[in-house]
């Protein structure tokens, strides 16, 4: 059973997270004419001078503090919770549009969860049945809605975006479960603190790929693109990256992963409003439908973690 306001403080956290993150898939959109690579250097580029500029003052304290294996994480987590990930993110909104993202990536709760129920003294995987339950089916009908919506987008676009939706899922779900795990046993580190020392390890990444970007898409672009490009992977990398990933991994020290899993949900509700208020439209009744599904699913999820496990007593 849970402690009442430490789950309150965490959900509020994943809340605050979902709201920030589900700002990364209306960023390809206002950037189109930047390829999915250019928008991830851009991003954690910024992510990164931002991340040196705040822990520069404590770097050397911090840094005593870590030996190889939290820097091989560091760099792991990096590439699987940001640079891969967003690259094929960016590739699957671009390709297959944000409807189909936004279903793909609704499946994390589901796989989070399972992966999560195999902790020690986690909730059993029975009882987040029913929860699981109304997030695939919400999830199913994101997908029907996207797919009966006419588009101008190929059959093959579509399963080329299909893949990199998927590959994302799988790395977003590989780094949320070790993070969390590095979260809980890296006490003497604060959130804030290893959000910043992986946004260096990930701004260092996306150095080396500037020349790669470079030879391949090179700077065909006006004055005024590039602005607009700065100033997108600036907004994205200061609210989505700092501020996201920190109450993210605030959340990530307050709830088991069981629960983590289920937050993630609120990215895909708030990628999902942004993306209506950018297309300027209501959601249809399917997606309205799923939305219903989504909140149920948390509050049912939240429910079995706050009720106690039933004991049974010999007489």
């Amino acid at each position: 059973m849970l402690d009442g306001k430490r789950t309150l403080v965490g959900i509020a956290c994943g809340v605050g997270a979902g709201a920030l993150w589900g700002l990364v898939f209306l960023a390809p959109e206002l950037v189109s004419a930047f390829a999915p690579l250019q928008l991830t250097i851009g991003r954690y580029l910024c992510y990164g001078l931002l991340s040196v500029i705040l822990i520069a003052p404590r770097w050397r304290k911090l840094t005593d503090r870590l030996g190889r294996p939290e820097w091989l994480a560091l760099v792991w987590l990096s590439l699987a919770g940001n640079t891969l990930y967003y690259v094929l993110l960016s590739s699957a909104v671009q390709i297959g549009g944000i409807a189909m993202t936004s279903l793909v990536i609704g499946f994390l709760p589901v796989v989070v969860t399972i992966v999560g129920s195999r902790d020690q003294g986690a909730v059993p995987l029975r009882r987040l049945l029913p929860s699981l339950l109304l997030s695939v089916v919400g999830a199913v009908c994101i997908g029907w809605q996207a797919l009966a919506m006419p588009g101008d987008r190929s059959i093959a676009a579509q399963v080329v975006g299909l893949l990199c939706a998927v590959g994302a899922l799988v790395s977003w779900t590989s780094f949320a479960v070790g993070n969390s795990r590095w979260l809980a046993r890296l006490s003497h580190v604060s959130v804030q603190d290893w959000n910043l020392l992986t946004g260096v390890v990930t701004g260092a990444q996306s150095l080396v790929l500037v020349p790669l970007a470079s030879i391949l898409y090179g700077s065909d672009h006006s004055a005024a693109a590039w602005a607009q490009f700065a100033t997108v992977s600036a907004g994205v990398a200061v609210l989505a990256s700092i501020l996201g990933n920190a109450l993210w991994n605030k959340m990530s020290r307050l709830l088991p992963l069981t629960l983590v899993g289920q937050m993630i949900l609120f990215e895909t509700l708030f990628a999902l409003t942004y993306g209506f208020l950018w297309e300027r439209r209501f959601p249809a009744p399917l997606e309205g439908a799923a939305f219903m599904l989504v909140v149920l699913s948390v509050m049912s999820c939240i429910s079995v973690h706050r009720r106690p496990a039933v004991t049974v007593t010999s007489a």
